[in-house]
């Protein structure tokens, strides 16, 4: 497919290289302003430009990864060179009906929330999008199976979407990092204690995926009676681990929402 990324920021660069190394047989093209911070895509194949409409008639699929401000201004620059295009957005807050009715009936409007994991096939993108525009979805969809994995959802959900998702990516990063800082005070070096509490979640997450069972169903593979590893959890839990993480995703999608 021919692939028209409008936005060279870090979620449209990682979408980019994604695409460059793990699905085979695109050609991307990817516009920003200032391309000077991105010009190391063309050593990828992706073509880089200043302009939104460079090979943009040519287009499969249209992504937008700006910012909401950016949208009109954009939408006005395109249109008038575009016609039967699928524009895939992963604008914040911007609805599937909202953009419908700024791009007209002639093209199909698809909403994707992916993250910067798509640069290591790795993201989880959820799509929406109205039922009549399911078939022309469905080369977004496959195209962004093969960045990770890619639920079709409900657009209700989009906003939960994102904080499981995207800003779950930090969240994930930073228990990482509570267990880099615990494997240095128990007497590694910070490297070695964060290849290995990387690697072990990195594992973890490989045994769901791979397994699709319920994440208590392989805890209890790890713990054993009056064992080191329930004792550890028990402790996490006297603390507020899983309800912190709880009320963390909670708040986040609260701020979305407004």
């Amino acid at each position: 497919m021919k692939v028209h990324i409008i936005g060279g920021g870090n979620l449209g660069v990682a979408i980019a290289k994604g695409l460059s190394k793990f699905s085979q047989g695109n050609q991307i093209t990817i516009t920003r302003r200032n391309t000077s911070s991105i010009l190391y895509l063309e050593q990828l194949g992706v073509t880089v430009s200043t302009d939104n409409k460079h090979n943009i008639q040519d287009a499969d699929i249209i992504i937008l990864t700006i910012k909401p401000y950016q949208v009109d201004t954009v939408l006005a620059e395109i249109l008038p060179v575009i016609s039967n295009k699928v524009i895939a957005s992963a604008v914040s807050g911007l609805s599937i009906e909202n953009l419908q009715n700024k791009i007209g009936e002639g093209n199909s409007a698809v909403r994707i929330m992916p993250n910067i994991a798509s640069q290591f096939g790795a993201s989880a993108t959820c799509i929406a999008f109205h039922e009549k525009n399911k078939e022309k979805a469905q080369n977004t969809v496959t195209l962004f199976q093969d960045l990770g994995t890619a639920p079709i959802i409900d657009e209700k959900l989009m906003d939960a979407a994102t904080v499981l998702a995207a800003s779950g990516t930090a969240f994930a990063l930073r228990y990482i990092r509570a267990s880099m800082q615990a494997g240095i005070e128990i007497g590694f070096d910070w490297q070695t204690a964060l290849a290995i509490s990387a690697q072990t979640v990195k594992g973890a997450a490989e045994m769901i995926m791979e397994e699709q069972i319920h994440p208590e169903q392989l805890i209890d593979r790890v713990t054993t009676p009056q064992g080191c590893t329930i004792a550890g959890l028990n402790e996490m839990e006297m603390h507020g681990f899983s309800s912190s993480l709880i009320r963390g995703i909670k708040t986040s999608l609260k701020q979305i929402k407004g």
